[in-house]
């Protein structure tokens, strides 16, 4: 993944909101990802909406959309009754899924940052959000979960997932993933925490945040080769 891809960001629309790292380049995003899961993409988003739990005419909310797979594969499952949002900070990226899911009239996309969103309150049903918490900046993650936390209705569920790694192919991608957060320490650089790329995307690390905003039921799934996800609902 090159520099040019990932840019500190602040919109018009947003002030002065440190967005953080935007993902620009869809294509090179998509291919990189599908190498680190082994291109088992299909089966990751399977394993993603089966976790979610969403059905037949949920209304959902993908934060962090990027080019759209999720959001199609949640479109699919929750059918023309349903509905399915992606939300993401890159113009590229909300260009691209737009374009590529014209087939599924029960999906949109709008551009915005997860700790900003547009909803109203209590107006979706479920939440995901995967492989984002590290992109938006430390000291904005709470604000992103309590977003999240607001728009759910009482009851409604959210999903968190990130890299999780086990087995013969962690060693290699850590030291990846090494490289990769040593050219964007946009956290360390400000906390002076020690640059740590496991604990970084570690979803269990928002277990606290979670219950903090309200949250009262948490769940740690895995999902095979490279993928930890965790799930909370709302209190009724």
């Amino acid at each position: 993944m090159t520099r040019n891809e990932h840019q500190s960001a602040t919109t018009a629309d947003h002030g002065d909101t440190d967005i953080g790292i935007v993902l620009t380049q869809p294509r090179q995003y998509r291919a990189l990802k599908s190498a680190l899961i082994l291109g088992r993409d299909r089966a990751l988003n399977a394993r993603l909406v089966a976790l979610s739990g969403a059905g037949s005419g949920d209304r959902v909310l993908d934060i962090g959309s990027g080019p759209g797979d999720l959001v199609r594969a949640l479109a699919r499952r929750v059918g023309p009754s349903g509905a399915v949002t992606g939300v993401d900070p890159s113009p590229p990226m909300i260009d691209y899924a737009t374009a590529h899911s014209s087939a599924l009239p029960n999906c949109r996309f709008e551009l915005g940052p997860a700790q900003s969103l547009r909803l109203p309150d209590a107006s979706i049903d479920i939440v995901t959000c995967t492989f984002v918490m590290h992109h938006i900046p430390e000291a904005q993650r709470d604000t992103a979960i309590g977003q999240m936390f607001r728009v759910l209705r009482p009851g409604g569920r959210l999903l968190l997932a990130d890299t999780y790694l086990t087995g013969r192919l962690a060693p290699s991608v850590v030291k990846a993933m090494a490289r990769y957060m040593a050219r964007h320490r946009h956290d360390d650089a400000a906390t002076g925490h020690p640059a740590d790329p496991m604990a970084a995307v570690d979803i269990r690390r928002y277990r606290e945040t979670l219950y903090d905003t309200g949250f009262r039921t948490t769940e740690f799934h895995t999902a095979k080769p490279v993928t930890g996800a965790l799930l909370a609902i709302k209190p009724e």
